[in-house]
């Protein structure tokens, strides 16, 4: 390599590097805040660096060309922005359903650092079934297919080629609908069990007024939804992980 090749270089690695790294630090799995950052850092300069020879022929560098050099940073950044929220905001679920969870078990007053946030509260119900997802993405290889999205990612988005606004929104306001809609979904059987055993409650109140109908129903909610936790886990996380790996095959050229 010549040194007149050295500044159109810089600038390949910082395009590559610009997309590759916005994406790993957002993606599920392996941009979470309980993994250091120089970690996450040398997984995405790693990452552009095997990228780099493959993606060459797609960009069309003018390191003269200071204004356009900075219009496709932006580009780039925007790009791996878009892909990385998304897969973000898919994660989301289990927080929307350990929030509605913890709600129906009386639970929601323990609130504990989410881990995956960056330093938030939250439900301790949200914050397992978080940590539990996040172990599932590994177990079932869903991180392979978050790779596979970086990769796939320029060939449906060229560089220097920003989508088109309306469809960046339209694709984020549908995530955000679908996050909450499977949300809501797993965490159905715990809505029918909260009506059923308050209304029950109710009923008991008014059949015999001299129980102490609150002492009894803290424990019992706690220890019922536990059983119900315990028996549909596996169906929750089935549903979660069906519906992560559609959001990343959608970034996927087939």
């Amino acid at each position: 390599m010549t040194i007149r090749l050295l500044p159109e270089f810089a600038a390949l690695i910082l395009l590559v590097f610009a997309r590759v790294g916005t994406l790993v630090m957002l993606m599920p799995g392996i941009g979470e805040q309980s993994i250091l950052v120089t970690a996450r850092l040398a997984l995405a300069f790693l990452t552009s660096l095997v990228m780099l020879p493959i993606v060459r022929p797609m960009f069309v560098i003018s390191t003269g060309n200071v204004p356009a050099l900075i219009n496709t940073l932006l580009i780039e950044l925007t790009i791996g922005g878009m892909i990385g929220i998304s897969a973000r905001l898919a994660l989301s679920v289990l927080q929307t359903s350990g929030v509605i969870i913890a709600n129906q078990m009386s639970l929601s007053y323990a609130q504990t650092i989410d881990p995956t946030q960056a330093g938030q509260q939250g439900a301790v119900i949200g914050n397992f079934l978080s940590m539990l997802g996040v172990t599932m993405i590994f177990v079932m290889d869903l991180h392979h297919m978050a790779l596979a999205a970086i990769f796939d990612s320029y060939k449906m988005f060229p560089p220097g080629a920003l989508p088109m606004v309306n469809d960046i929104l339209t694709m984020l306001v549908n995530v955000v609908a679908g996050s909450f809609r499977i949300g809501v979904q797993i965490s159905a059987p715990f809505l029918v069990f909260g009506l059923i055993f308050h209304t029950g409650l109710g009923l008991l109140a008014r059949m015999m007024p001299q129980m102490q109908v609150f002492n009894l129903a803290m424990p019992a909610a706690i220890l019922l939804g536990t059983v119900i936790l315990i028996a549909i886990m596996g169906e929750m996380m089935t549903a979660f992980l069906d519906y992560i790996g559609a959001v990343l095959s959608q970034f996927l050229v087939r």
